[in-house]
């Protein structure tokens, strides 16, 4: 019997013509990529404004293709209360408020397992800790300094122009402007030297 229906599967598969097959693929994944571009849309639209400075990063980090490689003051930060806290996992998904300084530039004031209340000027970015969760006898606990990515740690420029904005990152005249949404998720919205607008990421 299940003989049967194997066969009976795949006669009528192999009647299905290839041009269905390719076209049902191909919806897919423009379905696929629609989802990802509304989502990232409706960061960059409904998101909270923060801007982040920019700093040096490992000389080993060179650019790739045609986008910079970003580091913030933000990436590596003390645990604070979660030192020596299991971990749950290697790289943990963390949230960290951040408050603007005197200049308007916003800086970590915390980081926390688990989402935590804010105040207005006060925002909640959402991370995975790169390096930093696996400390402790079984490797499993947070360490002393967190190493965090945010999704925001590469932008793709004109051809050309990398090399420049990563010797203005490491001259830390570069600061980025990001949108923050209250689940924590980010997306770059435009990239500022010496605070004048020089890049605008389109929503599309």
């Amino acid at each position: 019997m299940i003989e049967t229906s194997a066969a009976s599967l795949a006669v009528l598969w192999a009647r299905i013509p290839k041009l269905a097959l390719f076209g049902a693929a191909a919806l897919v994944q423009v379905a696929l990529l629609t989802v990802m571009i509304i989502d990232r849309t409706q960061i960059l639209r409904e998101g909270t404004e923060i801007t982040l400075q920019t700093r040096p990063v490992d000389p080993r980090d060179l650019l790739r293709g045609d986008y910079v490689v970003l580091g913030y003051d933000i990436s590596l930060l003390p645990a604070g209360s979660l030192l020596d806290q299991p971990a749950g996992a290697r790289n943990p998904m963390v949230f960290v408020k951040l408050a603007p300084n005197r200049d308007g530039l916003y800086e970590a004031v915390s980081v926390h397992a688990e989402p935590v209340a804010v105040t207005s000027p006060e925002v909640l970015i959402r991370g995975r800790v790169a390096y930093g969760a696996t400390c402790g006898s079984a490797g499993r606990f947070f360490c002393d300094k967190l190493r965090i990515h945010y999704n925001l740690e590469s932008y793709f420029v004109p051809e050309g122009e990398g090399l420049k904005l990563e010797q203005l990152r490491n001259q830390s005249k570069l600061t980025v402007v990001a949108a923050v949404l209250p689940s924590g998720r980010a997306a770059i919205k435009r990239l500022l030297i010496d605070g004048k607008p020089a890049y605008e990421e389109p929503w599309f």
